[in-house]
């Protein structure tokens, strides 16, 4: 099912099938950190990745939950989006030989990611809420928070140094 095709008649169809997106995105982001933590220099930036990854993995026990909740099948739907960044990421990442710009490039890549979850989870928040579904809401926003946090532990990081020594 494509975004915006037929199958996509109600903002219900919508927001499972969002909701189908982001449990891709958060199953191919769980694939892509261990290699992060592996190139990362940066002890901060490794420990937060390594974080990160757990956090993650409740992300997707979460959205399991809402699935669950709606009385949906747990499946995902390929998402493009989340292919074309994180594919971005790992060409990026293997052409950088300095391991400090490589620390800034990953902080760079991994706020992408970030971004995109959080506009997914914003979505389906006001989604869910319009549903009347603030139960669903409630889990969603968990996801929302952490989302957030991690891209200002980042932003934190790249402040406090790793640009820095990139420079």
């Amino acid at each position: 099912m494509g975004l915006f095709s037929k199958d996509i008649k109600t903002m219900n169809d919508l927001f499972v099938h969002t909701l189908k997106d982001i449990y891709y995105a958060e199953n191919q982001i769980v694939k892509a950190l261990p290699d992060m933590i592996d190139k990362a220099t940066d002890a901060g930036l490794k420990q937060g990745f390594q974080a990160h990854l757990g956090e993650t993995k409740n992300h997707i026990q979460r959205l399991e939950q809402v699935f669950k909740m709606h009385g949906v099948k747990v499946e995902g739907v390929d998402c493009p989006a989340i292919d074309g960044i994180l594919k971005e990421a790992k060409e990026v990442s293997g052409d950088v030989e300095d391991k400090a710009v490589l620390d800034a490039a990953l902080i760079a890549m991994a706020q992408a990611v970030e971004h995109y979850e959080i506009t997914r989870y914003g979505t389906l928040i006001a989604w869910a809420k319009q549903l009347g579904r603030p139960d669903c809401a409630s889990v969603l926003e968990q996801n929302l928070k952490e989302e957030k946090a991690a891209d200002q532990k980042l932003t934190g990081l790249a402040e406090r140094g790793v640009n820095a020594k990139a420079a």
